[in-house]
């Protein structure tokens, strides 16, 4: 509903002369930086699905790249309707068709976000190093602090509350939930303890430049965005970014901030929006498309495993 919210609102801010303007940019962009753009954004999902078998194998548990790859595809489109919905069906989808425990597979994951985390806090801080004065105003202005603080507090008295009956309540779904809890941690740890750590770093490397390069490569589309500087496109890139982790895939959210950070580097609001709403809808695109074929082929694919 928000994202259905933020095209409306983004939508009702232009005059007719302006939209028509938007579709001449998508009309006369470059496809061919859009098509290496979703290049780009492939290898980074490939290097994905092959960093994760790194840390299931130090568990004991054998996965192929594509039951991998397919996972990751069909968790990249559940996440366009629930966020981070689709970290739940890639533990699911391996559970099914490679018999991986849902709650020692879902650890991984977690290790997995953990360790992107780190890298993606390392963009935020080339970000602002490279950029502060223009991050942190846009920041101030489109983050309501005090709100998320007043809801940063509910939710740790909440999270105190449940820690406290999970540790020490007897019902059984507390007990339940600290078996579930054993195997997740398993899971978690893993990463720090598997002999693979060298590779799963570099692809974890690969992966975050294969997103950078995904984003660089599309700014070559309009005319409007292809000379901007690095400093800009890491700008762009890491608010885009926080968009896309904090909302149901970005939608509404991502090409409305984009052209508004875009803006503040004298990047009109039309070329910012179409810009945003062409990188948005082209990788949408090929989620829909590489989820839905990975729905209707993973039960093909491993057809003699059911």
């Amino acid at each position: 509903m928000l994202g259905v919210f933020l095209v409306y609102y983004a939508y009702n801010q232009f005059t007719p002369a302006q939209i028509t303007e938007m579709k001449s940019y998508f009309a006369a962009a470059d496809y061919f930086y859009i098509g290496l753009s979703l290049l780009f954004m492939k290898i980074s999902h490939a290097s994905r699905a092959y960093r994760w078998k790194y840390s299931l194998q130090y568990m004991g548990y054998q996965s192929g790249f594509w039951n991998n790859f397919m996972a990751i595809s069909v968790g990249y489109l559940l996440n366009l309707t629930i966020p981070r919905s689709g970290e739940l069906s890639r533990a699911a989808v391996l559970q099914k068709y490679d018999n991986i425990p849902f709650d020692k597979g879902f650890g991984t994951i977690i290790a997995e976000r953990i360790i992107d985390l780190v890298f993606l806090l390392l963009f935020v801080a080339t970000a602002l190093l490279l950029q502060y004065k223009q991050l942190t105003g846009f920041i101030a202005q489109q983050i309501p602090v005090k709100q998320l603080v007043v809801i940063g507090g509910v939710l740790a008295i909440v999270a105190i509350i449940g820690l406290y009956l999970l540790y020490t309540s007897n019902w059984k779904i507390f007990v339940f939930i600290r078996k579930k809890i054993s195997g997740l941690a398993e899971g978690v740890l893993s990463i720090f303890k598997m002999p693979h750590r060298v590779p799963f770093l570099l692809h974890t490397i690969i992966i975050w430049i294969g997103f950078v390069l995904t984003f660089y490569f599309g700014t070559k589309a309009l005319p409007e965005t292809s000379e901007i500087s690095l400093g800009i496109v890491m700008v762009a890139f890491v608010v885009g970014s926080l968009t896309i982790s904090f909302t149901n895939g970005g939608f509404g959210a991502f090409p409305l901030l984009i052209a508004k950070i875009l803006a503040l580097y004298g990047i009109s609001l039309t070329a910012g929006t179409a810009f945003g709403w062409i990188l948005w809808t082209t990788q949408t695109v090929l989620v829909i498309v590489l989820g839905g074929l990975s729905f209707l082929l993973l039960p093909i694919v491993n057809k003699g495993k059911l």
